[in-house]
């Protein structure tokens, strides 16, 4: 079975280099959201869908963290991969108390981000 998963960058972009990272038979884009708000919208829409979701840390309208948060209280089974930058490693601690199960730093290679993936799905 297929890894559904939720891409949330405020970056077209890096969504569609995650896109195009996941092009692959295991994995199957759900849903995407470009700001945190939008990302817990478009769970709950989906959620027995998805599986996992790749969270960017730093967004407009509900950064990754709070949206991880309110994520985690909605389904506490559901997998979190956070995506920070370079020289944010700071936030990799926030991102654990908000519920993240996995981080990446970007930029990423393909290989990276899948190993990441398969590392917290169950």
């Amino acid at each position: 079975m297929k890894t559904g998963i939720l891409i949330v960058d405020d970056s077209e972009f890096m969504r569609q280099r995650v896109k195009s990272a996941l092009a692959d038979d295991e994995y199957r884009i759900v849903a995407e959201a470009p700001n945190g708000a939008w990302a817990i919208q478009k769970y709950k829409e989906n959620a027995e869908d998805i599986d996992l979701i790749l969270m960017d840390i730093v967004m407009r309208k509900a950064n990754g963290l709070k949206a991880t948060a309110a994520i985690k209280k909605l389904d506490d089974d559901v997998r979190v991969v956070m995506c920070t930058s370079v020289g944010q490693r700071q936030k990799i601690q926030l991102a654990a108390r908000a519920g993240a199960d996995a981080y990446i730093t970007k930029p990423f290679e393909d290989e990276e981000l899948t190993d990441a993936i398969d590392g917290v799905v169950v």
